[in-house]
């Protein structure tokens, strides 16, 4: 397989739910209440439960690994410009802007929220984009 190459984009979906963020706040040990109990959630500005923020980051983390090569993470800046309610079919984007040298590119990130029309996290990553050796 390839590497990927300036100009691949890949999308990867998720319907976020109460259960996948129940779920991730087992698996992560975060249980803050913003995330996991409704009650004290519609107290707060959110007006009710959101997901965990690095939950929704994990839909880019699906659209990197979507472009051409074995995609390894190298780092990735993140912006998180709104709240995503369990419920939102969140949409990631990944777009490869540069090569920056040897198997290292930069990767335009954002994750959106479609149905509410919303960007939602907005950021770049720096991978390896390696080829996959088939033999």
């Amino acid at each position: 397989m390839p590497v990927a190459a300036v100009g691949e984009t890949a999308t990867a979906s998720q319907t976020i739910t109460r259960e996948s963020i129940e779920a991730f706040a087992e698996l992560s040990g975060d249980h803050n209440p913003i995330h996991t109990d409704p009650e004290y959630a519609a107290e707060t500005m959110f007006e009710g439960p959101i997901a965990h923020g690095a939950l929704s980051a994990g839909v880019i983390s699906a659209a990197l690994a979507a472009l051409s090569g074995d995609i390894i993470y190298l780092s990735q800046e993140l912006q998180f410009e709104g709240p995503v309610r369990p419920g939102d079919r969140v949409v990631a984007t990944a777009s490869v802007r540069e090569v920056i040298g040897g198997d290292r590119i930069r990767v335009e990130t954002t994750a959106r929220v479609p149905q509410r029309d919303e960007t939602v996290l907005s950021g770049e990553a720096v991978v390896l984009s390696v080829a996959h050796d088939e033999s």
